[in-house]
């Protein structure tokens, strides 16, 4: 068993809350701090069928990388699949936490295991925090000598699935050349299309994201970047377990694993 504020201490190390972006919300969304805390499960999404998995499994607490509640809620009822996620878990006594953002521009977050998983060098935050300039959001890095566009999306594709099992890739949508190097590689996990122009402007060619926008893929073309969007689900679910591992390392006695259940709600559909 572990306090509240010893589980709280330690996400707040391993993603501290001020690396959030101003919108976001990040921290303890349900429950009380005095409670005590014996098996943690993260996930990506917290769905109806996350916290049934949860209550079925004995969870205390979910780390949900997706804030839950993310709006402001203005009533708690089964009218809603919000409602009815909240008053389970409510019912069930089980604790939410988000660190969302934060967990993606850490040191050692998710835009840093991208860059990882895509054997990029000279890795460095896209835009550094000002307090620990190696934390901060997206990454940027050079991808392998003779690594063209499409290799490094195969390459990625590859790694994400082994990472995680529950992560299947059928495939991805690429924006510009395919045939020419990847080189200098821009990471802004989850919807990134809005952080194309930062990345062009740090010697990107090259941009990894989970998803994009039509016009910010136009705006990527035109300005001669190469945009590689593997999907929002993916390319964040895959670090749910790695977090997960992280916080059991963190607090000992501490039981952390990740969701079964959390899987992506869309799929590639054959033509």
């Amino acid at each position: 068993m572990a306090a509240v504020a010893d589980i709280v201490a330690a996400l707040e190390r391993i993603a501290p809350l001020r690396l959030a972006a101003d919108w976001d919300v990040v921290g303890l969304l349900v429950g009380s701090r005095r409670a005590t805390i014996s098996r943690v499960m993260t996930c990506l999404t917290l769905t109806e069928s996350v916290a049934r998995e949860a209550t079925q499994d004995g969870v205390d607490m979910i780390v949900s990388h997706h804030p839950l509640p993310f709006r402001p809620v203005g009533r708690i009822t089964d009218d809603s699949a919000t409602g009815r996620v909240l008053l389970d878990l409510l019912g069930s006594g089980i604790a939410v936490w988000s660190s969302h953002t934060a967990w993606d521009s850490a040191a050692g977050g998710i835009n840093e295991q991208l860059a990882a998983l895509m054997l990029l060098d000279d890795v460095m935050p896209l835009e550094p925090d000002t307090v620990d300039p190696t934390a901060g959001v997206g990454r940027v890095g050079d991808a392998p000598a003779g690594i063209t566009v499409a290799d490094l999306a195969r390459n990625l594709m590859n790694s994400l699935a082994a990472a995680d099992a529950s992560v299947s890739i059928a495939g991805c949508q690429i924006a510009g050349d395919t045939t020419r190097l990847a080189g200098r590689v821009g990471i802004i996990c989850g919807s990134g299309g809005e952080m194309v122009a930062a990345a062009r402007g740090a010697g990107c060619t090259t941009v990894v994201t989970g998803e994009i926008k039509l016009h910010d893929a136009l705006a990527a073309t035109a300005a001669k970047v190469s945009v590689i969007a593997v999907g929002h689900h993916a390319s964040e679910r895959f670090s749910m377990g790695v977090l997960a591992r992280r916080l059991a390392e963190s607090v000992p006695g501490l039981t952390c694993f990740a969701s079964r259940a959390d899987v992506d709600p869309l799929a590639w559909f054959p033509a």
